[in-house]
Formats: C-alpha cells, sequence, structure tokens
C-alpha cells in the first residue's frame, strides 16, 4: 500500500518557518539593532503632541522596543502595549510606563496588568517575520494584527509601523484579502514609508 499523499504546503507557513530562522540568526548578529532602529523611527515617523503609540514586548527574537520605548517616554508621548483578550478578537492596548508590573499573556508575552488603562494608539508598532517594501506584512498567522488595524481604521487613521530586522525584507508575500497593510517599515538599516 502506498503512503497517504502530503498536502502541498501553504506557502505562508513555509515563509513563515525560513523566516523565523533569519529573524533568530539577525538578533544573534545585530545586539545593537534595537538602538538603530529606535533612531530610525524617531528621525522618520511624526508625532503630534497627544500622539499614543503602541510597542510590543520582544518575543522569540523580534526586535528590542525597549530603546524606543524609553526614547518616546523621555520625549513626552504616551506608550501603550498590546494585550490578548480573546482569539479570534481584535487587540486591546493598555497604557505603560517603564517599571510598572507586566504579566504574561497567552503568547509569551508580556502585557501591561488588567488594572492599566485602556488606550487608543495613533500609531501601532507592528512585529512580524517578514514585510515587503509597499506594506505587504506576514506575522504568525493569528490574524490578530490584522484584525486589529481593521478596526481601528474603520474608527480613524492609526499608522501601522513594522517594526523589524532588515533580513526580515522578501520579494513577495502571498496576501490575502484580509491582510492589513503597513504604512511604514522601520528596520536598523533605515525607516521605509510603504
Amino acid at each position: 500500500m502506498l503512503p497517504p499523499i502530503a498536502p502541498f504546503n501553504n506557502p505562508k507557513t513555509v515563509l513563515r518557518e525560513r523566516m523565523k530562522g533569519e529573524r533568530r540568526a539577525a538578533a544573534r548578529a545585530r545586539p545593537d539593532a534595537g538602538k538603530h532602529a529606535a533612531s530610525a523611527f524617531l528621525n522618520a515617523i511624526e508625532r503630534p503632541q497627544g500622539t499614543i503609540i503602541s510597542a510590543y514586548y520582544p518575543i522569540k527574537g523580534e526586535l528590542d522596543t525597549e530603546p524606543l520605548v524609553s526614547a518616546l517616554i523621555e520625549e513626552g508621548t504616551r506608550v501603550a502595549m498590546p494585550v490578548v483578550v480573546k482569539k479570534k478578537a481584535p487587540l486591546i492596548f493598555r497604557a505603560y510606563m517603564p517599571g510598572e508590573e507586566l504579566v504574561p499573556g497567552p503568547y509569551g508575552e508580556m502585557t501591561p496588568a488588567e488594572n492599566a488603562p485602556e488606550a487608543i494608539p495613533d500609531i501601532i508598532i507592528v512585529p512580524l517575520l517578514a514585510f515587503t517594501r509597499d506594506g505587504g506584512r506576514l506575522g504568525y498567522g493569528g490574524g490578530y494584527y490584522d484584525r486589529t488595524l481593521e478596526t481601528l481604521r474603520a474608527q480613524g487613521n492609526p499608522i501601522a509601523v513594522g517594526y523589524a530586522y532588515g533580513v526580515q525584507e522578501v520579494d513577495a508575500i502571498p496576501l490575502s484579502p484580509l491582510d492589513q497593510p503597513l504604512d511604514w517599515v522601520v528596520t536598523e538599516r533605515g525607516a521605509i514609508r510603504c
């Protein structure tokens, strides 16, 4: 008897696995990348008075946001962090200041505690596995940021900024109609307006 035929691999799944390795290697090779990306962000992205910026807590080799968060707080910009409330729902955001309590989220991320006030960000810093210069983004596949951006864009005009290592750039990503585009991508190499 012949073995069952293996299903064709999903192109997004194949690309995700490849890019996880690229990102891990970049994290090891460029421990200072977060500082350079923070500088690129601060020089390129306008932050009018009263702007709230959401930054993620890095996990699994994601580009370090701590240098950026510290600089934003120092200049007086308010910072929030994303929180997963339930599966297949948009994220919510809670205010954050360095030194405040963080609690573990369902995916290993750290998030502000439940008593931190909710906030609606004007700029959302988005983690990713791969990006294209025209704003394509490959995430982990849970759809949290896509649902969140779709919801917030229906209410206003938030700016989505992919935050990644330069090696995470690819020529093309197999996108679906549900995938929300990025407005900018910031890497340790500089800022790209999409």
